[in-house]
């Protein structure tokens, strides 16, 4: 199944590089067929294709102040000129000067500029005046009129109207240097939380629920702050500000709920925090055995990179795959070629399923380390690379486990995102607020599904390391074993997930705290909220990519101990292969327990007198 869907990915990408054309999305191109900036070829019928534009790297409209749209298109006809003009020109005259003076021919390519003043039709086939003063847009190089009423009518129709392609690509293109530095803060500060992590203390994690919590409520503060100023600034005219405004008020709304949920949430768990500091000591300790487990992240991350900049080039190309056709005016239309569409859905399943199955090999990857420093019986001598033999393993015998894990997510995910799309249809037309509701229930319903695969999917790459079985098997012998004995550890374990899930939530708080600061001081142009939502995730991504580490290797352990008593009791000839610091953990977790009196009459006393239950006796 999964060398079927690689094929038919290799496909897509073999196609849409053939009759795809994504420089025509990032370059720009006139109305006759002409990319700008590069040689064409010509289109059979139009006479004015096929030309050297490799100078004329701007996009003019002839009608920048008189813009229409037919079809989801500009009406207007658009040029590829050298320049734009940055001065107001009233006249044809003043048209031909700009012409002689800079090369930049703002008339139909067929006009010669010495008869811009002289052939009768020539206020057909130049623009109308008075032309506007115009610079440079960030994106595809349009010449973005200057005054202010074009300047609104413009940007309005460009940007906001025409295609949502455009108005995000514009908005991430015009602030990539701010995304840049956001995004290797974000970088940094995983870097630090996982350092932190990994030299965790009581008074380290008092320390950072205090930032998060101070951080979670200056964002919240400074979000209503922001939709404050904006609902007072008369000034707003575009659909860009009005559109950044609801954007904002979004994210405030978000922030706030997300904020009282996690007090309440840090409030009700607080007098759990010295036994979750010793389990991540516990952690740390295998960590230390194999310290390159904190590079995982890296390499997983790096080919997800990599992967993600080859789907949007595919993504592009096919967006742009089309028969070029000559209509009226030797001007040139490309129309979609038959079955595109199709290709776009399966081209969003293969981005699901191949980044799931990247990080599945993570999670593999780990959780096999794991395993081999778990089981080995003599703890002062640690297995020789322990994350090598595991890839090995990964990829010579159960790449089927991890295509199986990654699918189950994929298939939970395709339905969410179906009915998220409804629920937005929906809403924009108003319908009755029980259909929206029972949508959203439904989407809700998927995500708590989602949540559950991946916890079970975590498991059985698990029990497959420790077994060797496929992923069927290792799952259900995974979810027999650890039900058996969740109600000893799944407290540690959830709120230790729940530290890790907050120190992703302070690496993005610091990162929407720097954006917030950065975006907001060009908040007219484009859709800044769009940039910022894209380093929100990319800075929940990042940080989830580093911390999960420490999270696999929690799950790990507990399926590992879980695994331990199942076949050992503690006597000389069975004894635990737990490691002595794990072991007084659970000693003290039993003991816990044995004082809110859920001890058991079966269980196996040890020496110190603490009892450790055995599984399935």
């Amino acid at each position: 199944m999964q060398c079927l869907g690689a094929e038919y990915l290799m496909f897509i990408m073999g196609y849409s590089a053939v009759a795809g054309a994504a420089e025509r999305l990032l370059l720009g191109y006139d109305s006759f067929g002409n990319v700008c900036g590069k040689r064409n070829s010509p289109v059979e019928g139009a006479s004015l294709s096929g030309q050297d534009m490799t100078l004329k790297k701007h996009v003019f409209f002839m009608n920048s102040c008189n813009l229409d749209i037919k079809d989801r298109k500009l009406g207007s006809t658009a040029l590829c000129v050298s320049s734009c003009p940055e001065e107001q020109l009233n006249t044809l005259e003043e048209v031909q000067l700009f012409a002689n003076t800079t090369g930049s021919f703002l008339c139909i390519y067929s006009l010669n500029s010495f008869n811009y003043t002289r052939d009768p039709n020539a206020d057909s086939l130049c623009p109308r005046l008075p032309v506007p003063p115009s610079k440079s847009f960030p994106l595809f190089n349009r010449c973005m009129p200057q005054t202010p009423e074009c300047y609104s009518l413009f940007a309005s129709v460009l940007i906001n109207d025409v295609d949502t392609l455009h108005r995000i690509l514009s908005g991430i293109m015009s602030a990539r240097d701010t995304i840049l530095g956001l995004c290797i803060l974000a970088l940094a500060l995983s870097l630090t939380m996982t350092l932190a992590f990994r030299f965790i203390t009581t008074l380290l994690v008092h320390i950072f629920i205090s930032l998060v919590i101070l951080g979670l409520l200056f964002v919240c503060g400074i979000l209503w702050w922001l939709y404050y100023d904006y609902t007072n600034d008369l000034s707003i005219e575009l659909d860009t500000e009005k559109e950044n405004m609801k954007c904002v008020l979004g994210f405030a709304v978000v922030s706030t709920v997300i904020t009282a949920i996690l007090l309440v949430l840090i409030f009700v768990l607080r007098k759990r925090i010295k036994l979750t500091v010793e389990i991540f000591q516990v952690a740390n300790k295998v960590i230390r055995s194999s310290p390159f487990l904190l590079f995982q992240p890296l390499w997983a991350f790096t080919t997800l990179i990599f992967f993600w900049i080859l789907w949007v080039a595919v993504l592009l190309s096919l967006g742009t795959a089309g028969v070029a056709q000559v209509i009226e005016g030797g001007q040139v239309e490309y129309k979609p070629l038959s079955g595109i569409r199709y290709m776009w859905w399966y081209h969003l399943i293969g981005l699901i399923w191949t980044s799931e199955f990247i990080l599945a090999c993570q999670q593999m990857t780990i959780a096999g380390a794991v395993v081999t420093c778990y089981f080995n019986r003599n703890k002062n001598d640690p297995p020789d690379h322990p994350i090598l033999s595991s890839l090995s393993i990964l990829f010579c015998y159960h790449q089927g486990t991890v295509v199986k894990g990654s699918f189950l997510i994929t298939v939970t995910r395709i339905p969410r995102t179906i009915l998220m799309c409804i629920y937005d249809t929906l809403k924009e037309k108003q319908h009755s607020t029980w259909s929206r509701g029972t949508f959203r229930c439904c989407y809700c319903c998927f995500l708590c599904l989602a949540r559950y695969l991946r916890h079970l999917n975590q498991n059985a790459y698990t029990a497959t390391a420790i077994n060797g079985t496929d992923f069927c098997i290792s799952a259900k012998d995974a979810l027999k074993i650890a039900s058996k004995n969740s109600s000893h550890f799944a407290p540690i374990n959830y709120f230790g997930d729940f530290m890790i899930f907050l120190g992703k939530v302070l690496v993005v708080c610091f990162t929407v705290f720097g954006g917030l600061m950065a975006f907001n001081y060009n908040r007219v142009l484009q859709v800044w909220t769009i940039p910022l939502f894209l380093v929100t995730f990319f800075a929940y991504l990042v940080a989830h990519s580093f911390l999960s580490v420490f999270e696999t290797v929690l799950d790990a352990l507990f399926l590992c101990f879980a695994v331990d008593l199942e076949t050992n009791d503690g006597s000389s000839e069975k004894p635990y292969l737990m490691d002595q610091d794990f072991l007084s953990f659970v000693k003290r977790i039993n003991r816990v327990n044995t004082a809110r009196g859920q001890g058991d009459k079966d269980s196996v006393r040890t020496e110190e007198g603490t009892e450790l239950r055995p599984i399935g006796r």
